[in-house]
């Protein structure tokens, strides 16, 4: 079928992209559904920094390439051994496919399976195939999904089927934003009832883990920004105490308002700097959860001595360390008690055609998450 689909062909073209225009709106060719895929029609989809470095070439991908990963959407068609869906479903899609069968599969992480990692880093679906063409040629899909298209081919075990009574344009929040900062914060981190937490960088991810530290019953949240809009919101939506990373002696503000600095870090900035301050301010045996994905060529140095005498830990949060069939269920349950407010996180609605002009707000700060309904 003939669907129309944000295409990207090179990376790191100069800012604007409203002008540069990497992301080119096109008619492209989408194949049927195969064994265990599913066709779905694309309601909305969020717009992430994930998307983003991609675009400007942070994070390396096979191109020319159909890019988006967070979203929802209606199912058309199900492919041969697909039991489970029907047409009229409702889905969540997320970003990484989880075979079941793999070692942490088997161990109940299906965040790092690794044929749905290698899957994803070649630009296929789960079983190797790619659906998408232009012109008799392959193009590569994102993260599994290509969600920036009017519709998708992609695996069974990148969808989660969610109730109806959740609007599509905010159920897609629950694919990303959601999964990865709720999770870092209850699956991750484990926050303790009467903990003391911070939150570096407050996006569209950074927002949601400070929502699961709330849910988590965290007695204080610090939140930590360059953006003062940014911080305001993190205020309106529970934070405690906010405060410009940017600032001279912040670590040592933060560590002065706390007491020592806090149990649990959660660090969504993607920044070695944001890494840095988030150390700094764990309090003496208390923990750093990174969630933000930087440039895979920049490094990360500890001190050895404090990591030992001060038994902080450090560790990484991949989709939010979750189990996507549980967790996105239980975060919509959440969403409808008006426990997890996550659509006051939606900064801006746009059209598909309007993709570039989401990507240039993204860029300058000036937009948590964008919803780009089909």
């Amino acid at each position: 079928m003939k669907v129309r689909a944000a295409v990207l062909d090179r990376a790191g073209l100069p800012a604007p992209y409203a002008v540069s225009r990497p992301l080119a709106v096109q008619t492209v060719d989408l194949a049927p559904p195969g064994p265990a895929e599913v066709l779905i029609r694309i309601a909305a989809a969020g717009i992430c920094h994930s998307d983003l470095s991609v675009v400007d070439g942070v994070r390396p991908r096979p191109l020319p390439m159909v890019i988006g990963h967070e979203a929802a959407g209606v199912v058309e068609e199900v492919g041969p051994h697909v039991t489970d869906l029907a047409r009229g479903d409702h889905v969540v899609s997320v970003f990484l496919a989880s075979c079941g069968h793999c070692n942490p599969c088997a161990a109940g992480r299906p965040a790092l399976c690794e044929p749905g990692a290698r899957a994803g880093a070649a630009g296929t679906l789960l079983g190797g195939a790619t659906r998408l063409s232009r012109d008799g040629e392959p193009l590569r899909h994102h993260s599994g999904v290509s969600a920036f298209a009017e519709y998708a081919t992609v695996s069974r075990h990148s969808l989660v089927k969610v109730s109806r009574d959740v609007p599509l344009d905010e159920a897609a929040l629950f694919g990303c934003a959601v999964l990865t900062g709720v999770g870092s914060a209850v699956n991750a981190a484990r926050i303790a009832p009467g903990s003391q937490v911070a939150v570096i960088g407050l996006g569209g991810v950074g927002l949601a883990a400070l929502l699961g530290a709330l849910v988590a019953g965290a007695a204080r949240i610090v939140a930590l920004d360059v953006n003062a809009d940014k911080l305001a919101l993190a205020a309106a939506l529970g934070a405690t105490d906010v405060f410009d990373a940017r600032a001279p002696d912040v670590a040592d503000a933060v560590r002065d308002a706390t007491g020592g600095g806090v149990d649990v870090v959660l660090e969504t900035a993607g920044a070695v700097a944001a890494l840095e301050l988030g150390y700094a301010i764990a309090r003496r045996g208390g923990e750093l959860v990174t969630a933000g994905l930087p440039s895979p060529a920049v490094r990360f140095a500890l001190p050895p001595t404090s990591l030992v005498a001060d038994e902080k830990s450090v560790r990484g949060s991949y989709m939010g360390s979750s189990v996507p069939s549980r967790d996105v269920p239980r975060y919509l349950d959440l969403y409808r008690r008006g426990r997890l407010p996550v659509d006051r996180l939606v900064t801006h609605r746009l059209a598909l055609d309007d993709i570039n002009v989401g990507m240039d707000r993204l860029r300058e700060g000036q937009a948590v998450r964008q919803i780009v309904t089909m």
